[in-house]
This record gives structure tokens, sequence and C-alpha cells, in this order.
């Protein structure tokens, strides 16, 4: 603990020497071996504890400065050891600003009666009228929100999270307010209770009022010019600069936001990016990313989203108010001026392309294109179009390779595996859709709902999900029996029998975590039982899920395999397994090369335009190569390509080791 002592009357003269006025200078304590040379022109007010300065600091572009306080009104503050303090226009008030701080050429800083930091801040997301109303928080997880918003059909559930999130904001309401050490603060307007976190870095913000940013020493916080916030939380390692404005927000883990990018009631979480555009009353789960000036995000869930340049989300037929929302599941694109009017919701990796005024629902139908028709009316529905496009193994790679993440505490809970009993079950459902809508077919086209779909497009689209779900149960399988070949059937049974039954049957996505609902239900049962009453224990069962998705995963794959294969896995016999493993080589195979078909669109003639300039075809063709490469030189094709030959070299060996048994 810092020791304080009252000046000495030698000190205070020295003080007054120097510019400094105080109403009572026994109301400011100082530690040992302060400095008095080090404050100037400071007016104190209030009870003031001073620190050490004994230090020089270097500030950007290798100015030196030394520690102390210049130029600033100071009321009712503790500023700690080598804090380097300049040109406050108007004061600072009510603050603990802890050691090695900079705070340089700022208007105000000060907390105004007790505050909670933007804790316990009510948003309106999803619907703009109301009725998904959140509660914001330090630590606020994808899930937690998920729960709380998504589950409104369980009143005493949704009671419970709020009462746990106001204890919290409870728990931290204070008349103090806080700048945690190694923060810089420079150039910027005024902050109303404002609580920043460790090694913050803020400059040129306009406006920060009622808010919490959670800065660490790990993954520091980056505010920058421009920035107007308020009712707000930032989360550690997030950058938010250049004329970004917030209200009523709450900014996950590693989240990149700016370029004027302007939202109201929304959440964005871990790793989102949003430049220029617009989002209000949005919630952006993982790696939800919009970049374009003309884009209007509003009233809609999302995650590992992309949003196309003028992509138009309305939810604005206003016969009683914007009262509707749209939901669309991971992994789903729009394309450029794509326009969606909710309600609407679109399964896994779905794309939307196009303009049109109908309502969707393709939750059954994942990995989809949709092309829009405003024009005709409905919508002309491809499915698991998207499973044959390279670009979605590119996006499936990238997520785990762009976790901007770098504390420790990761809050939310991110599954990134694409392919899972989440999707691979609404994959089952999309074939016996399919199949049903072929049946009853008696022209070219099938309707379904607002959507049309054709013969060869729903027969196609039976094909893609057959061959990958079976890739996706072989790939779990051979996974299970590489790391442990089994001796015997004996063994070989042992092997393929699951640790749990939890998790063979439907499965969710909360906003990033793949889970069986029955454990979501243990949880959410927890809550409302009263056994989970801290947001502390809430996390870590959710995280107990999270940590044992191959166990649940598991038992829904040897759920499916029972079926496919037509017996139970405590009689399975060898030759059961081994036909099963051919099949899942020619998947394998099938697989691999529909992504290579999409992969070599982008090498024909048709990219080549604008290559080679002002020379002939052969100048064009050179021109294209050096710049862009050749097919089969390409990295995706080449790891495409290996990573079928790999996995048939596995079957193979593992083929003749349990023919061998």
């Amino acid at each position: 603990m810092q020791q304080y002592r009252k000046l000495t009357n030698a000190e205070v003269e020295k003080l007054k020497g120097q510019g400094c006025t105080c109403g009572d200078f026994s109301s400011v304590q100082i530690a040992e071996n302060f400095n008095p040379d080090r404050v100037k022109n400071t007016h104190f007010s209030g009870s003031v504890k001073l620190g050490r300065f004994n230090k020089t600091i270097t500030l950007f572009g290798g100015m030196q400065k030394s520690t102390g306080v210049f130029n600033a009104k100071i009321h009712n503050c503790v500023i700690g050891n080598n804090v380097y303090i300049n040109n406050v226009a108007d004061y600072i008030a009510n603050y603990i600003i802890e050691d090695d701080v900079v705070i340089e050429n700022i208007d105000l800083l000060a907390v105004d009666g007790n505050s909670t930091f933007g804790n316990g801040t009510e948003l309106e997301a999803l619907i703009e009228a109301g009725g998904r109303e959140l509660l914001i928080c330090d630590g606020l997880s994808s899930q937690l929100a998920y729960i709380m918003g998504l589950y409104r059909h369980r009143p005493k559930l949704t009671e419970a999270i709020r009462k746990l999130i106001l204890a919290h904001a409870d728990s931290i309401r204070s008349s103090m307010g806080r700048v945690c050490s190694g923060s810089v603060i420079t150039h910027s307007g005024t902050f109303k209770n404002v609580k920043i976190g460790p090694a913050t870095r803020i400059d040129g913000a306009s406006w920060l009022e009622n808010g919490s940013i959670n800065s660490t020493i790990d993954a520091p916080v980056l505010i920058g010019t421009g920035v107007i916030a308020e009712d707000f939380i930032i989360s550690s390692g997030s950058k938010v600069t250049r004329g970004a404005v917030l209200s009523k927000c709450f900014v996950g883990q590693g989240v990149l936001m700016g370029k004027q990018f302007s939202a109201e009631n929304s959440l964005f979480f871990a790793n989102c990016e949003c430049f220029h555009g617009e989002g209000c009353a949005v919630f952006a789960g993982p790696y939800s990313v919009t970049h374009h000036k003309s884009t209007l995000l509003i009233a809609g869930m999302f995650s590992f989203y992309n949003a196309g340049s003028g992509t138009n989300e309305s939810n604005h037929m206003y016969k009683l108010g914007p009262v509707h929302q749209g939901i669309l599941e991971r992994g789903c694109k729009t394309a450029s001026s794509s326009h969606m009017l909710w309600p609407v919701r679109l399964g896994p990796f779905c794309v939307v392309i196009g303009k049109g005024h109908v309502k969707l629902d393709t939750s059954d139908l994942p990995f989809s294109y949709i092309f829009e028709s405003e024009s005709e009316g409905q919508s002309l529905l491809i499915p698991a179009m998207n499973l044959a496009t390279v670009g979605t193994l590119r996006d499936i790679e990238k997520w785990p390779a762009r976790d901007r993440r770098k504390d420790p505490n990761k809050i939310d809970l991110i599954s990134f595996q694409a392919f899972s009993p989440f999707t691979i079950q609404k994959m089952s459902s999309g074939i016996e859709l399919l199949r049903e809508l072929r049946e009853h077919c008696d022209g070219e086209y099938a309707i379904w709902g607002n959507m049309r779909l054709s013969v060869p497009a729903m027969e196609n689209g039976i094909a893609h999900y057959q061959i990958a779900i079976k890739r996706y149960l072989g790939d779990r399988l051979i996974a299970r029996l590489s790391g442990n070949p089994p001796g015997s059937i004996e063994q070989l049974r042992a092997l393929l029998q699951p640790e749990t039954q939890a998790g063979d049957d439907r499965w969710v996505d909360l906003s990033g975590l793949l889970a069986p609902e029955e454990k979501v239900l243990e949880v959410l049962d927890a809550i409302e039982a009263g056994r989970l009453d801290s947001l502390d224990k809430l996390h870590q069962m959710l995280g107990e899920i999270y940590s044992d998705y191959e166990r649940y995963e598991w038992a829904w794959v040897a759920g499916r395999l029972e079926e496919l294969l037509g017996g139970s896995i405590a009689k399975i016999n060898t030759t059961d397994i081994t036909k099963f493993l051919e099949e899942w080589k020619i998947a394998v195979q099938s697989f691999g090369d529909l992504i290579l078909q999409d992969a070599r669109k982008e090498f024909s003639e048709q990219t080549r335009i604008g290559f080679g300039i002002d020379g002939d075809d052969s100048v064009i063709e050179s021109d294209f190569q050096a710049v862009r490469g050749t097919f089969e030189d390409n990295n995706i094709v080449s790891k495409v390509r290996n990573d079928v030959e790999k996995k048939k070299r596995i079957a193979d060996g593992l083929i003749a080791k349990i023919a061998a048994l």
C-alpha cells in the first residue's frame, strides 16, 4: 500500500511558486520521495493524493518528458507513481489514476455521482421495437447474450440472468472512476463516467460517456480519432478508431471497428470487423464482417457472416412498427446490392444474391444459393451449391487463423467446425425435404414457400448433401481410429463406443458454440433453479460443454453410423467398417473434385480480361501467370489434392489393418 503524508510548508510554498493553487493545501497528500518540481500550474480541490514522480517517459516520435502534473485542474483524485498529466483544458475529477499513466491534451475526465460504467445498460437488440432486450456487462459472452435474447419463452430464465448481470453492475458501482496502469490518453475530448483498463491507448477520441474499456496488458484496447461512444462496453484487444460512433453497444474481444461506422443498440462479438456502414439492433456473433459504406445491417443475428457492399436488411413493413427480425445462421454471405425484407431465416453457409421482397426460410437447406428476383416475386433456390465452392473452403480455413484475441481469458466460446452435428443434421433434413419436393413436382420446377427449385438443382442438392454427410462421418471415424488402431474386433467395437450418450440427439449453435441441445437445456434449468448464482459459474458450465465437444460429437456420429450400417456398434464387424471406408474414399474424392472444378473457374479465359493490357495472347497469358500463377501451382488447389490423397492413404492403411483382424 502506498503511504501518504501531508505537504510541508516548504513544499506548499514551492508549489505556489510554480503556479499551483488550492483552497486548502492540507487536503493534498503526497507519497514519500514526492518531488514538488514535477507539479506546475495545477489547481487542486477536494481530497487529492499524489504519488512519486521521478521518471522520464518517451512519447510518440521519441519525445521525452518528465513525469508529473502540469497545467491541469485536479479534483478529488488519487494519482499514482510516475503519472504524466499535462494540458487538461477543463478538469479531472473523481478518478483513481494508477501508476505510469499518460494523460495529455484532453478536455475533461470526470465521474458524476455513482456509476456502473455501462454495466447493466439495456439494448433493444434484434427487434427495434423491443421484445428481445439484453443487458450488457463486463465479460458478456455471445452465448450468454444468445440465451438472454433468444429464450424469451422462458421468462424465469431471462429474469434470473438479468438479476446476475444487475448484481455484477451493483458490485462495481462507484463514485470513483479508474484509469488503470500503463494507459495513454492523448489529444482527446470529453470522458464522463468511463472505466479505463490497463494499457489502454486513446488518441484523438471525441466523446466517451458511461462505459468500460476492458483493456488488458496482454490485449490492449485502442480508441482512435473522432470516436464517439455512449453507454458502451469495449472488450480486450479491440480497436475502435477513425470516427466510429456507438450508442448502447457491446464490443467483444478482438473487434476492429472504424472508418465512420455507426451503430446503436447492437452487440459485436469476437473478431467482428465493422467499417463504414451502419448497424442498428444487430446481434453480430463472432466473425461478422461488414466493410462497405452503403451497407445497412438492422434487426439481424449473424455469425461468421460477410455482408457485401450495398447489403440492405429491412424490417420496415410498419403495419405494427419495426417488429421483424432476420436470422442468418453461421457462415452466410450476402452479395453486393442484396436486399432482404425481414422476417428471414437462412440456414448455415447460405448465400443471397439480388434484390427481392420475399420472406425466406432455408434453415433446413444449408449451403444454398438464393437468387432474389423482385420482378418475378419468387426466389430461385439452388440447394447445396455453396458446398461445391472453393470460396467456402477458404472461409472455413481462414477463421481460426484470424483469431485476434490475445487475452488468455477468451470469453466467447467459438466452435470453428463448418461440418458438425449441427450442419450435418440440417443436411439430412434437407435431403428428406428435397426428395419430397421432387416426388410431388409435376414440371420443371417445384414451388416451396416463396422459392422455386428446379428438378436438376434438387437432384444435385441431394447428391451433394449425401457426399458431404458421408465425408464428415468418415472423417470422424478415421480420426477415432487413427490415433489408436485396434488389435482385435473386440478392441474395434470398444473403441467405437461413445463415452457418453449426451450429444446423440439434436444440436444447436449458440452464437458460435456448437452444442447438444440437451446439455444447453441443463444449463438453462440450472440458471432457473438458482444453482448458477454468478456469471462466473454460468460461464464455467458453458465452458465445460465447449471442452467436451469431441465426446459429444462422437456420440452423435456413432448414432448416425449405426443408422447407416443398420446395426449396433456393439455388433459391428470388419466388413461393415471396410465397406464404409471404401465408400468414404469415393466421397472424399468426389468432394475434392467439386472444389477443384470450382477453383478451375478462377483460371478460365474470362478471368484473364485486363491482363497483358498492351500485348497479344502470349503477353496476356504471361502477365496472368506472373500475377495469379497457374491452376496447378495454386496453394489451395495443391492443398485440396494433397488432402484427398492423404485421406485415401490413411483409409487404405486402416482397411488393411481392420480386414486382418
